[in-house]
């Protein structure tokens, strides 16, 4: 696989990677189709390893995604109404992730949320905490394990590129 194709299918995981904090993109599938890409052209197995261990990831992530919030109606969640406090939360889990490897995407997630909440909305330090719970409950929580899982997916291929 040449220079640009690794690119272009790293820039379609980024993408993908920026869907999942966008309402209404299939973020999950577009870090999934990037990955599928790479691994079509690259013969080494551990592309085809990364490929499936993505698509196991990113099966039960839409899994248990739908198990959250199946018991709530989309339009009514917070999150779904904000979209700059997602694009917070996507952000701080992104610097969460490369900071603390792998497990700083939470309190990255965490993060970009208080700071939203105390910053954007200007409130106290105890009502953007309560805030910040309370997003969690109201379909935030769906959001982290999608967004973990394709960052995971992410960290993999990174890995699995960088190696070679």
């Amino acid at each position: 696989m040449g220079a640009w194709e690794l690119l272009l299918a790293g820039a379609v995981v980024l993408l993908g990677l920026c869907g999942v904090v966008t309402p209404g993109v299939p973020g999950s599938w577009l870090v999934w189709a990037g990955v599928l890409w790479w691994a079509l052209n690259d013969p080494r197995p551990a592309a085809w390893a990364v490929l499936v261990g993505a698509t196991l990831l990113l099966l039960l992530a839409q899994l248990l995604r739908a198990e959250l919030t199946h018991r709530q109606d989309p339009r009514t969640t917070a999150l779904g109404h904000r979209p700059s406090l997602r694009g917070w939360a996507g952000a701080g889990a992104f610097l969460g992730f490369f900071l603390v490897p792998v497990l700083g995407a939470v309190p990255g997630f965490l993060a970009g949320l208080y700071l939203h909440e105390r910053l954007g909305e200007r409130r106290r330090p105890r009502e953007a905490r309560a805030a910040v719970r309370s997003l969690m409950r109201s379909g935030g929580t769906a959001l982290l394990i999608e967004l973990y899982a394709a960052l995971l997916v992410l960290g993999a291929w990174l890995v699995t590129v960088l190696v070679e």
